[in-house]
């Protein structure tokens, strides 16, 4: 992978306004390039993979295309940048997206239009919006001949809707070499604006996310006739040890990073908490921070939430086995409390094990990229409020933690008030405003020009 011809410029100067006008192209474009990952295999990333890496060679980079298993395709490229002594940043973003149903939407899902300065489609927030993003920054760094201080690693993955094991899990364990350099990356599930309440904008940067436990419990009884009694009914020991879990109060565990947004939060808001306490207050905390509340209150605690079950095939036919999915969400250095509290929680008549398992992680808020970030947003938007943010869910950026990359949610959007950019995500009538990602590309621009 090469430069291919990227010369020096001048850092400071903004996106051209081809580069506006190709971010809502190549979002629009995206979308209906129908890559909706279904789980266990079901999806196939290649053409939009192929796509992407077809305007990276417009750039002039030399992207590579890379494949565990056939149609479920990464892309790789590098910029060099012009101090060779710097550590490398990962930018890094998803291609597949989950599935919608047409029934559902205002608008096709994967028809890409653009009506009423709004594009609309499943990806358009999660995430085609910031791929195309990306490709539109290097497009037109190609044209300004602008090149960012350290190298750039740009990898489009596959299969973060799932396992990430055709994705950044694949490029992490069998194509480390091609990320040498990484300490930091980017990618998604931060920087978008929220409007905390009247003249009080947020910008949450995420330098945090729970881990991922996904977990199957499986429950032995005795077969028999469903009319007879019967003490060892694997369904009611199934349906006992859920119910347990569903509606079990996980207590409050605060990660530095939560930490940190709960402080920066309350001082926005004029209030001075005490959370070094014994027992700090944190629920009442929370009551006092109105809208902002919603940024922090599901990371607070681990979750269990029961999402699937298996059992029987007739009626009248007791089963002798009943399975359950639970997904499970833990916060940094809580490993061993959840694992015990789930033994506790399944009792001796119900089994437990993962089924899928990634680390928490956590990125320093106090860092000189941390300040980046929030310098690049309140440059075009100087009365932002830049807190630290930790995502419930999770991201590639636990796959490339594995090679001792420090992960940050940043894909910058400026959002009108009243647009629930959570929502958003898997949710019906995915969409993103033009403006929106006008703003994201500049902001984009000026953070990797100065990274």
């Amino acid at each position: 992978m090469s430069t291919g011809g990227y010369e020096s410029g001048d850092v400071s100067s903004g996106v051209d306004d081809l580069a506006l006008d190709e971010v809502v192209a190549f979002t629009s474009e995206l979308i209906p390039i129908d890559t909706s990952n279904r789980g266990g295999g079901d999806c196939r990333e290649r053409p939009a993979a192929e796509y992407v890496a077809e305007r990276l060679a417009g750039a002039g980079l030399e992207p590579l295309l890379l494949e565990r298993t056939a149609g479920r395709t990464n892309v790789v490229a590098r910029i060099e940048g012009t101090d060779p002594s710097a550590d490398a940043l990962l930018v890094h973003g998803h291609l597949d997206v989950v599935p919608a149903d047409p029934a559902e939407w205002t608008v096709h899902p994967f028809s890409g239009e653009v009506r009423d300065g709004v594009v609309w489609g499943r990806g358009a927030v999660d995430m085609k919006n910031m791929d195309a993003m990306v490709l539109a920054v290097v497009r037109a760094w190609r044209r300004t001949g602008a090149r960012p201080r350290r190298d750039i690693v740009i990898a489009y993955t596959a299969d973060e809707e799932a396992s990430a094991e055709d994705g950044a899990g694949f490029l992490a364990d069998h194509h480390p070499e091609l990320f040498e350099g990484c300490t930091e990356g980017i990618s998604e599930t931060g920087a978008f604006s929220f409007h905390a309440s009247p003249g009080v904008m947020l910008y949450p940067i995420g330098a945090g996310e729970r881990g991922t436990a996904w977990l199957k419990l499986t429950a032995q009884g005795r077969a028999g006739h469903g009319s007879k009694v019967n003490r060892t009914n694997a369904v009611t020991r199934l349906a006992s040890a859920i119910t347990r879990i569903g509606e079990y109060e996980w207590p409050v565990r605060l990660t530095p990073t939560v930490r940190a947004a709960l402080s920066e939060l309350a001082a926005v808001h004029g209030i001075a908490p005490d959370l070094d306490a014994a027992d700090p207050e944190v629920d009442a905390l929370l009551a006092k921070l109105g809208r902002a509340a919603q940024l922090v209150e599901p990371v607070i605690r681990n979750s269990t939430n029961p999402t699937m079950l298996e059992a029987g095939y007739k009626v009248n036919v007791i089963p002798g086995q009943a399975v359950a999915y639970v997904d499970g969400r833990v916060l940094a250095g809580t490993e061993d409390e959840f694992r015990e509290t789930l033994d506790r929680l399944t009792g001796p008549c119900v089994d437990w094990e993962y089924i899928h398992r990634e680390v928490a992680i956590q990125a320093p808020v106090d860092s000189p990229t941390f300040a980046r970030l929030r310098s690049a947003i309140k440059a075009f938007d100087p009365g932002a409020h830049v807190v630290p943010y930790c995502t419930s869910g999770g991201t590639d950026a636990k796959q490339f933690s594995r090679l001792g990359i420090t992960g940050y949610g940043f894909s910058p959007l400026r959002l009108p008030e009243g647009y629930d950019y959570g929502a958003m995500f898997h949710g019906v009538d995915e969409r993103v405003p033009v403006d929106a990602l006008h703003f994201g590309v500049r902001v984009l621009d000026r953070y990797l020009k100065s990274a």
